[in-house]
């Protein structure tokens, strides 16, 4: 077996705020709400530049399929995307910024030599932003 990771399920509490989001305030590409005829089905997908997808999913139904309670926050998950230099990790966080997020801390430089910050989108889920000299995006 290969271990892989092909989708990222978020849980939100009302798709079409956390579809504005991704898709208007962010840019991201998407062909919108699809399954909203089937009981529990309404799911956003965003397909990322990497092949990854990003999956928007409301929690009331992601607990409905799974038989389990509704999840109370997003805190359990820190979702990092890393961009290929210092002005493009401003760039992203004052485009999050603008589209409604909130900066938990603003980019600045770190101790071990990146730079990066941290917003939360309108649903709870903490996204780092950060560059790595080390690494290429």
């Amino acid at each position: 077996m290969n271990p892989s990771i092909s989708v990222i399920t978020l849980g939100v509490d009302d798709l079409k705020r956390a579809l504005a989001f991704y898709q208007d305030g962010l840019g991201w590409e998407t062909k919108g709400i699809v399954g909203e005829d089937i009981e529990n089905g309404a799911v956003a997908f965003f397909k990322l530049p990497s092949g990854l997808r990003l999956a928007l999913w409301p929690r009331k139904s992601i607990a409905a399929e799974m038989g389990v309670d509704v999840a109370k926050n997003a805190n359990e998950v820190l979702l990092s995307h890393n961009v290929s230099s210092h002005s493009e990790v401003d760039a992203v966080m004052n485009e999050a910024k603008l589209a409604g997020a909130t900066i938990l801390h603003e980019a600045k430089d770190l101790f071990w030599g990146g730079y990066g910050g941290f917003f939360k989108d309108p649903d709870g889920h903490i996204w780092e932003v950060t560059w790595n000299p080390a690494w290429s995006s």
